[in-house]
């Protein structure tokens, strides 16, 4: 499938500074950029105009990015690829990015090369779709032509990363699944820091495994993880 080189791309940053360096060399590369610097700009840019992917920061004035991504989500019910900005490092606040629905992040200061590249990724994967056959592990089932999850009689939600995760992971099943494999899978050559597989890993579990269900997925220490019905441990 043909991607255009061009990208219709929303930049909501408060740092004007910042806003200017990321828009000048987008529209450098041939992007078209629209920009907000405070969150009700932002979001109602975001719900009144179709983008190919969404640059956020969490800390914006009149509302703070986890707010407005989640209000994107939840209440507009736009599935646009969001790619949050922030300076901070605590796992916990990017945790908290995934969560809200975001579907990628990258750490201030960050190389504009390198920016770029995950917004190409991330609208990639979401309008590439991913193979047709249906995939079932236990009771974990994953239609990934209609991109619909069930575990049980339990409709499950995942942001774009997350769900390529589990597919790469359901499709190896039981076969533990290195570290190295499943950011080949999701990022290719271009791999984000240390933290981020143990992020997009940590809102996987939540959603996949939960209270009172018996994990499917597993972690390897060192090693990687696995996605296995109990009986096939």
């Amino acid at each position: 499938m043909e991607f255009p080189s061009s990208l219709h791309i929303l930049v909501i940053e408060d740092n004007p500074d910042l806003a200017a360096n990321v828009c000048d060399f987008l529209e450098a590369k041939g992007h078209i950029v629209d920009a907000a610097g405070d969150g009700i700009t932002g979001l109602h840019l975001a719900v009144t105009k179709n983008y190919d992917a969404i640059v956020l920061d969490i800390i914006l004035p009149g509302m703070d990015g986890l707010t407005l991504c989640k209000k994107f989500r939840e209440e507009a019910k736009r599935c646009t690829p969001v790619l949050m900005l922030t300076a901070r490092d605590a796992l916990d606040d990017r945790v908290a990015g995934l969560e809200c629905g975001a579907d990628d992040y990258v750490l201030k200061p960050f190389a504009l090369r390198e920016l770029e590249a995950r917004l190409k990724a991330l609208v990639r994967r979401t309008k590439g779709g991913m193979t047709a056959s249906i995939l079932r592990v236990a009771d974990l089932e994953l239609d990934p032509a209609l991109v619909r999850l069930h575990r049980g009689d339990r409709s499950i939600s995942l942001p774009p990363i997350p769900l390529k995760l589990l597919e790469t992971l359901m499709r190896a099943s039981p076969r533990v699944v290195r570290r190295e494999e499943l950011e080949r899978a999701v990022w290719g050559d271009a791999p984000p820091d240390s933290d981020a597989l143990r992020s997009h890993m940590h809102v996987l579990r939540a959603a996949v495994d939960g209270p009172g269900e018996p994990a499917l997925i597993h972690t390897l220490r060192g090693i990687g993880y696995r996605l296995a019905a109990p009986d096939a441990l």
